[in-house]
């Protein structure tokens, strides 16, 4: 949310004394310092004297938004509208906080309000197209982009939301280009702690050291380490630098002399190149995206270790399903694409099925609470990394997840999943299509209303039990 003091001075005509807004002043410093217990003071002290003061109520509602509390946020905001309406900042975050919570009818109609009372603020046309986004309004989400640029062209957020909307519609060359400014979005962190370092631009390096990055989180690593083999081709002098947890995966690619996942063990290099910018260099479109799966493979001796430990649990003859329902709880869009398990119900009901769980985090606690026909085999507390994930991933005989890493290292494998998407769903899915271009053994299944998974997860019954007859 924006502060209070870009909304403030058209609000101070109304008598109230120059006191007040000093002491909102300080109340802002407090929120932006981090004491909340400090700025909460002073707000309800000045709210108590003037409840209806419109900046006080948009400083409420930026105090209760950075304590994460959405609700009593959007409770102070919209009172403070019904004190000033026609004050644009607070339409543009109000927009914002409704779509957090899912709530895009009012969202929209908000940050048309904002765009209309503020048609030169790039902010309020860029929420409004992140609104168009998620109502899958991409070509308006497009729209709207395109203009916060023109107002504000060096607007790193408005860059990476056109080209989430242009790879979304599957328009890559442009989309490419744009996606590089994710790097300069707002705290975004260094891509790596070396200056003075080249970009690579593609072209062959036969005598120099390449560093690839894996800049992303673990489905971007394992989606994009496929073009690996590919550079490799240009320098044969190729250092990779991930995280421990990818090494298993991303080593597997051919053409990686170096391996290392702390910078200190990072040899000399020539030039650099994220892994998630290697789709823009190699011209990536719909036609041409490289996909030689399976690019990823289990060990043979975890496989057998892990087939064992199955054959004990799964009575003979039956079906073996793994399920995720619920991604990294960090992630800016966890409220949309994952879910309960409780909503997996229909699978709990099919015949001559064992259920594995291989959910991971918090969300793992749910399976004490499952009820079903189908038996359901938690394995997550005995998963230690990704090793032993593919070797599960290779025995089960189907996967049903929402969208993570799970998802990317089954349709590396080759190994058939079903994904159940958001309405909105990330750009790698495309739009209106069932299949993936990027993993052929993937099939696609789309809420049809935001927030409604009855929908896709019927259909993944349905095509389960139609498999099995």
């Amino acid at each position: 949310m924006a502060s209070v003091a870009q909304g403030q001075q058209a609000s101070l005509q109304g008598g109230v004394s120059r006191t007040v807004d000093a002491w909102l002043a300080e109340a802002e410093a407090h929120v932006q310092s981090e004491r909340f217990d400090a700025a909460e003071e002073i707000v309800s002290r000045v709210l108590e004297a003037h409840p209806a003061y419109a900046p006080a109520l948009h400083q409420a509602a930026i105090l209760a938004h950075r304590r994460k509390q959405p609700q009593m946020a959007l409770h102070w905001l919209e009172k403070a509208i019904v004190s000033a309406p026609d004050q644009p900042i607070f339409h543009r975050n109000i927009c914002e906080l409704y779509r957090s919570q899912g709530r895009l009818e009012e969202a929209v109609i908000h940050g048309r309000k904002a765009v209309a009372l503020a048609p030169e603020d790039a902010g309020a046309h860029y929420n409004l197209g992140v609104i168009h986004y998620d109502r899958m309004e991409i070509d308006e989400a497009i729209a709207c982009a395109r203009h916060a640029l023109s107002l504000q062209p060096d607007m790193a957020a408005a860059h990476f939301e056109l080209a989430e909307a242009l790879l979304l519609n599957g328009v890559f060359e442009e989309g490419w280009r744009e996606y590089e400014w994710r790097f300069d979005l707002p705290n975004s962190p260094s891509l790596l702690p070396h200056k003075g370092k080249t970009l690579w631009d593609g072209k062959a390096m036969p005598d120099g050291t390449l560093l690839l990055i894996g800049d992303q989180g673990f489905g971007d690593t394992i989606q994009f380490c496929r073009y690996v083999s590919e550079v490799a081709k240009l320098c044969p002098n190729l250092i990779m630098a991930c995280s421990s947890e990818m090494r298993p995966i991303v080593a597997q690619q051919n053409g990686i002399v170096h391996y290392a996942d702390r910078w200190e063990e990072v040899p000399a290099f020539d030039a650099y190149c994220p892994l998630s910018g290697l789709p823009r260099l190699f011209g990536t479109d719909l036609q041409s995206i490289p996909a030689p799966v399976p690019y990823v493979h289990a060990e043979a001796s975890l496989v057998a270790k892990w087939r064992k430990r199955l054959e004990a649990l799964i009575p003979r003859g039956f079906r073996t399903v793994g399920i995720v329902w619920a991604g990294r709880p960090t992630h800016g869009n966890d409220l949309n694409r994952s879910m309960s398990l409780r909503k997996l119900a229909p699978l709990s009901a099919l015949e001559q099925t064992v259920l594995v769980s291989l959910q991971m985090g918090p969300a793992a606690a749910q399976a004490a609470d499952y009820y079903g026909r189908a038996p359901l085999i938690n394995l997550g507390a005995e998963i230690v990394d990704f090793t032993d994930t593919m070797a599960i991933l290779e025995i089960l005989d189907h996967v049903v997840a929402v969208d993570t890493s799970i998802v990317h290292l089954a349709g590396a494998m080759g190994r058939p999943v079903s994904v159940l998407l958001p309405f909105a769903p990330d750009w790698r899915w495309l739009r209106d299509r069932s299949d993936s271009p990027w993993y052929p053994t993937v099939e696609l299944f789309r809420q049809a209303f935001p927030a409604d998974w009855s929908g896709p997860v019927a259909s993944v019954a349905a095509r389960l039990r139609l498999a099995t007859r």
